[in-house]
């Protein structure tokens, strides 16, 4: 009997501990908050990714799921679904509903007028902060590429850690394996108190490519992910400092102010913002700005020499993305076609061959970045918008 006693309150202290263990999780899950940003026109993708249905609301691997969708479903793993929010665009808002039909739409905050990420996040950030002053936030892009979802969750963990306990903003860095112009790079400066997170030296965006060469060369450069981790708080302080005084009236105004006053306030003092990116906005003019090396295998859906990366090659090294291609003496191309088309390629060697709509793309896959937008700029001007 004395030994059945010994081991029920074994079992319970056993329980006990297990339960405050549990509880300090989730209450350390219901500070964090997501901001997936998902606005962007994607014109690098083009002709698959169109000015009325960018690459982020696309089915591009034919998985089921949208970027936009495997994203969400990516952090609603680790954070309550209440606690991530999406940032758009009016033209895109009504996609964002359908793609994600249970996000609130007090979840889904739409630009009345297009400003870039930088005063998108702001906003959210404030609305974020109403909600919970104490909130640690992850700023990433609905269309990445994550090779290893268990590293990249390992990696969120130990950022979030890092920015809890300080005041800086985290931005996450991969090694380049390549040396791509359509990305920004990150100069490590000196190492921190923690291995592997570094003060952010310079950052360079889009470079040529003799200059991404030198970069990754040195072995001083990173590239950008673009999944930015920061206090609420000290992401709201860098905002006010670089940005005019726009969201930060409202606070003094109505400091009581309810959701209807914030969209009123917003819809007529947004346009006052300037037309900025996230990235240039922090990495160029923000303080106490680190980068914290990652190794999750990473990839930017937003270029077609950046998927033709991340996939898995066949014969003659050629990517075929969820499309019926018969190929012969054909090597190092990327392509895409529309269900239902069948392309039988002969003697092509490092191209894109990418058809949607109304447009079919058959360009050099070298510096395909800055072609297609080219393309995309040259065929709006003699064309017209439909063929964008």
């Amino acid at each position: 009997m004395h030994l059945s006693k010994i081991l029920r309150n074994l079992a319970v202290e056993i329980l006990r501990y297990y339960y405050s263990i549990l509880s300090k999780i989730m209450e350390k899950s219901m500070k964090n908050y997501c901001v997936i940003l998902a606005g962007g026109k994607g014109r690098r993708l083009w002709p698959s990714s169109r000015e009325r249905f960018p690459k982020q609301f696309i089915d591009f691997f034919g998985t089921g799921r949208t970027q936009l969708q495997t994203t969400f479903d990516r952090f609603v793993k680790i954070l309550p679904p209440e606690n991530i929010f999406v940032c758009t665009n009016q033209e895109f808002a009504y996609i964002v509903r359908e793609q994600l039909p249970d996000l609130p739409v007090r979840q889904i905050l739409v630009e009345p007028v297009n400003r870039g990420t930088a005063p998108s996040v702001a906003w959210a950030d404030m609305r974020i902060l109403r909600r919970n002053p104490d909130a640690n936030i992850i700023i990433v892009p609905s269309d990445q590429f994550v090779l290893n979802e268990d590293s990249f969750l390992h990696s969120l963990d130990e950022g979030i850690s890092y920015v809890a306990e300080h005041d800086v903003m985290l931005v996450m860095g991969v090694k380049p394996t390549r040396p791509e112009p359509g990305y920004g790079y990150i100069q490590l400066g000196d190492l921190s108190c923690k291995p592997d997170v570094y003060q952010v030296k310079s950052f360079t965006e889009k470079p040529e490519r003799e200059f991404a060469t030198m970069f990754m060369e040195s072995g001083e450069f990173y590239w950008n992910t673009g999944i930015f981790l920061a206090k609420g708080r000290f992401l709201i302080e860098n905002f006010e400092r670089m940005f005019p005084e726009v969201l930060r009236n409202l606070k003094v105004e109505k400091p009581d102010y309810s959701y209807e006053e914030e969209m009123e306030y917003v819809t007529r003092n947004y346009p006052r913002y300037p037309n900025m990116k996230l990235d240039s906005a922090v990495l160029e003019h923000g303080q106490n700005i680190y980068v914290m090396k990652c190794d999750f295998g990473w990839a930017d859906l937003g270029t077609w020499h950046a998927i033709y990366e991340c996939m898995e090659r066949g014969d003659g090294d050629n990517v075929v993305v969820n499309s019926e291609v018969m190929l012969e003496e054909s090597s190092n191309n990327i392509i895409k076609l529309p269900k239902g088309r069948l392309g039988v390629i002969s003697g092509l060697n490092g191209y894109i061959v990418a058809e949607e709509g109304n447009v079919l793309l058959i360009c050099k896959k070298s510096d395909s970045s800055s072609l297609v937008k080219k393309y995309v700029s040259e065929v709006q001007m003699k064309y017209g918008e439909d063929f964008i």
